[in-house]
């Protein structure tokens, strides 16, 4: 699905306009009794959602991304467009150059191709360790996260431990639809990826992700190549 073909029924927006005012609750839970709390936000459709709606409650909830080094120039595009649109400068975390730098010397610059271990090893440079960082201090971090986006995440909870990171971890759009999240956009005029009107409902790095067709699963264009039940970069793993 593309936000195009997106028809809003009469029930598609009171099941928005309900969760919506769930996840408002509960951001202002995470704000009030979670803090120093921050939003990782992946600029996905999901987290554009959660975005507006900590911005427009002024909410103490830091929001920052992870800048790999191989993000496609629509997210980088979609980085300006929220700065413009909400007067907000994120606070983008970027990979330790020397860990980067040993991984292609070590294995090539597009090593990831070849295994989920090189692949995983990439991520982690790139991903997992520079969230570390960016979630060092904080007693708590908000996801985009959604249940029925792949079968690694079928029985996401709304709130976890972390115990990798060794914080609370909050899912707060853990039962949106697909066609929820892009409700919210349309009804509030959301910033969003320009890679969602090209059939990418999932965009992580540039050579790591594909169009989809549709009917496929919306996590199908991300790391294609490997078995489904593995497709995580590490950050959403549990320890």
């Amino acid at each position: 699905m593309t936000p195009a073909l997106l028809n809003i029924t009469p029930e598609l927006a009171a099941s928005t306009a309900s969760k919506t005012a769930a996840v408002q609750a509960l951001l202002a839970d995470i704000a009030g009794n979670w803090s120093p709390a921050a939003f990782a936000n992946s600029l996905g459709a999901e987290d554009m959602v959660l975005t507006d709606l900590i911005v427009k409650a002024k909410l103490p909830i830091e929001i920052f991304s992870l800048d790999t080094g191989r993000l496609p120039l629509e997210t980088y595009d979609l980085m300006a467009a929220v700065d413009k649109h909400y007067g907000l400068k994120l606070k983008i975390y970027f990979p330790q150059a020397e860990e980067v730098e040993s991984y292609v010397r070590n294995h090539g610059i597009n090593a990831f191709y070849e295994s989920v271990t090189l692949r995983k090893a990439c991520c982690y440079a790139r991903k997992v360790e520079p969230l570390k960082r960016a979630l060092a201090g904080k007693r708590a971090w908000v996801t985009g996260m959604r249940a029925e986006q792949a079968a690694t995440r079928g029985n996401l909870a709304f709130r976890e431990y972390d115990e990798g990171n060794g914080l609370e971890k909050f899912n707060p759009l853990s039962d949106w639809s697909e066609k929820e999240v892009w409700t919210y956009i349309k009804q509030h005029g959301v910033p969003y990826n320009a890679l969602h009107d090209k059939f990418y409902p999932s965009i992580g790095c540039a050579p790591c992700t594909r169009a989809i067709s549709l009917g496929e699963d919306v996590r199908s264009g991300r790391w294609w190549w490997e078995d489904p039940t593995s497709k995580e970069c590490g950050l959403h793993v549990k320890a």
